[in-house]
């Protein structure tokens, strides 16, 4: 008995030790925060205007995620109706139609060729199609992928081309996966999160040896493939962290979490350098995409809105919400397109939206 409450004391030292060292280093870093980014002297950004320019309509169910192809126009989405959707997004018409072995979809993204599309969700794979073969059956009922990637324990909560040759993975077994998609193989696991990991963000400087995993532990980590380790642990969160994106130019990140906040993180500074918060959003951030310029961010919640925030000065820019500029239910995912000209969005009310 007497041992037994020795162990226990010690467990509660340690863990009073541990939160006494976190308070310290919290203190330190705020003995360095020399700045403070709504200071800057950043001209204000006038109010956005952009509005519903296109409605894609051909999914069944709820749509969970999309992606947008380098040429800005193809968009791919996926639902819980079994299908992959391959998109025209200017003259808002499907091109394909693929239909999938597993119903739980829940992440979806386009290689940067071109020429493939991957998915994953709760059967715990990645699956990966090669468009050419889509292109020669399409009235098929049954698609055969290109590549199923089996590896992980737990769902796949979101997947991202390196390359043609290599996606990123994350998933609910609180692991990340690199994979050799040719060879059918993982090539690196990332394990040190404590939670599931909800999203993963390549570092957009082309040399893709960075990348970025978001966690239900509250942390954002950033990963060194040529190390195969996390180099940096960024906190701050009082919850589930849902969607990350690196910032343009690689060196800053947003996040989104169930807090009902974003925040900005600075890399080189290895701290949070803003918060995107306000007092009308009560409902958990979904998913993020900053603007090419990176001078916007956008965030969808859980309440069917879409805020635009001035990334400098953390002010609301424009609030898209309800009908004609707006989804009647959660809007589950959206992206900016890579040539910065549209804004697409989809929801669990059966729709895929272009804005600009």
């Amino acid at each position: 008995m007497s041992s037994s409450t020795g162990i226990q004391e010690a467990i509660s030292n340690a863990r009073r030790e541990a939160q006494d060292l976190h308070e310290q280093i919290k203190n330190q870093r705020k003995k360095t925060n020399d700045a403070n980014l709504r200071d800057m002297d950043v001209p204000d950004m006038l109010p956005m205007k952009i509005r519903e320019r296109r409605v894609l309509r051909g999914h069944y169910a709820k749509i969970y995620s999309l992606a947008w192809g380098r040429d800005s126009t193809s968009l791919v989405s996926a639902s819980q109706d079994g299908k992959l959707i391959i998109w025209d997004a200017v003259k808002a018409y499907k091109t394909h139609a693929i239909p999938l072995r597993s119903h739980w979809v829940m992440c979806c993204d386009y290689s940067p060729s071109g020429n493939a599309v991957a998915c994953g969700g709760l059967d715990n794979i990645c699956s990966v199609f090669l468009l050419s073969t889509v292109q020669q059956n399409p009235n098929a009922t049954d698609m055969k992928p290109h590549r199923e990637l089996t590896g992980h324990t737990g769902y796949l909560s979101c997947c991202k081309f390196l390359n043609d040759r290599h996606i990123l993975t994350s998933s609910g077994d609180q692991s990340c996966i690199l994979w050799d998609i040719e060879m059918n193989q993982p090539v690196t696991r990332f394990e040190e999160h404590t939670g599931d990991c909800m999203s993963v963000s390549i570092k957009p400087d082309g040399d893709n040896n960075l990348f970025l995993s978001g966690s239900c532990d509250g942390n954002a980590k950033l990963w060194d493939i040529r190390m195969n380790k996390c180099v940096a642990t960024f906190t701050g969160h009082e919850g589930d962290i849902n969607s990350v994106q690196f910032f343009p130019n690689g060196n800053a990140f947003a996040t989104g979490s169930d807090d009902c906040s974003c925040r900005l993180f600075d890399i080189r500074a290895a701290r949070e350098v803003m918060t995107y918060s306000d007092d009308n959003v009560r409902e958990g951030v979904t998913c993020i995409s900053f603007t090419k310029s990176g001078r916007v961010l956008f965030s969808a919640y859980e309440d069917k809105k879409v805020i635009a925030w001035d990334t400098l000065k953390g002010k609301v820019l424009q609030t898209l919400e309800g009908l004609p500029n707006g989804h009647e239910n959660r809007v589950s995912c959206l992206a900016v397109s890579p040539d910065g000209h549209g804004l697409a969005t989809c929801s669990w009310d059966m729709t895929v939206k272009i804005f600009a």
